[in-house]
């Protein structure tokens, strides 16, 4: 169960602690643990400047770590794999499976609403810990912790080119063919402002005829619309991107 403010023992039980089950490193100072796992509506000594260095080092680790796995990868590609491993979802993930919510401190507000469930501060703990561990022992404690919290991840991540979004895909597709870029025409906008709706039309040249799609943004509208001529492309038997 989450402490709360209110919990009389919880600041007594929280400081006794020095290590997490799940994370091979303890703390020779308790006090900077205590702190990673307190959200600001707890009170004073929150995890938000603990978050901010655990956030540099997470992003540091994971591109040295890509960098020397991943050898024949691009920039843009390590870029987007790092995306994958250092997001909230999968940070929250992570929280969730070290079972982090039980030991969060949170103000009763944040407590009665499901903070010790969001995904945001889930994501947010696991960096204050990184900080954490980087203060009281050195950063080679805190690549070690890094290292065993994303290895698993790192190691089942999908190719760079699974992580394109469609319309760098089809636009990659389209160069690697020596044909021009899409281009995406807004057909028609609708709804009220909180619930609009694009329609959007991706033309190719004459590869196949231009494709619609319908999404609550623009952006969403192009991606879609750039999936279905991706795939129109290829359903023609112009053969993938690699070939």
């Amino acid at each position: 169960m989450p402490l709360s403010a209110s919990t009389a023992s919880s600041r007594s039980a929280i400081s006794e602690i020095d290590q997490l089950p799940g994370i091979a490193y303890r703390f020779r100072d308790p006090s900077l643990l205590t702190r990673a796992l307190t959200h600001r509506s707890f009170g004073a000594g929150h995890y938000e400047r603990l978050e901010f260095l655990g956030d540099s080092l997470l992003n540091l680790v994971a591109a040295d770590l890509l960098y020397h796995r991943r050898v024949h990868a691009t920039e843009g590609d390590l870029s987007r794999l790092r995306s994958r491993l250092v997001r909230d979802i999968t940070l929250a993930e992570i929280a969730r499976e070290l079972d982090l919510s039980r030991y969060l401190r949170l103000g009763q507000g944040e407590l009665r609403s499901g903070g010790f469930l969001r995904e945001s501060i889930l994501a947010d703990v696991v960096e204050a810990l990184i900080g954490a561990v980087y203060l009281d022992g050195g950063f080679e404690a805190a690549r070690r912790v890094v290292a065993e919290l994303i290895g698993e991840r790192l190691a089942g991540l999908p190719d760079a080119d699974q992580l394109k979004d469609p319309k760098t895909r089809l636009q990659e597709l389209l160069q690697s063919r020596g044909h021009g870029l899409p281009v995406y025409t807004v057909l028609a906008e609708s709804g009220a402002d909180h619930a609009k709706r694009f329609l959007v039309e991706c033309t190719v040249g004459d590869l196949v005829a231009p494709v619609r799609a319908e999404a609550a943004s623009r952006r969403k509208a192009e991606q879609a619309a750039a999936r279905l001529a991706y795939q129109a492309i290829l359903d023609r038997s112009l053969g993938g991107p690699d070939d």
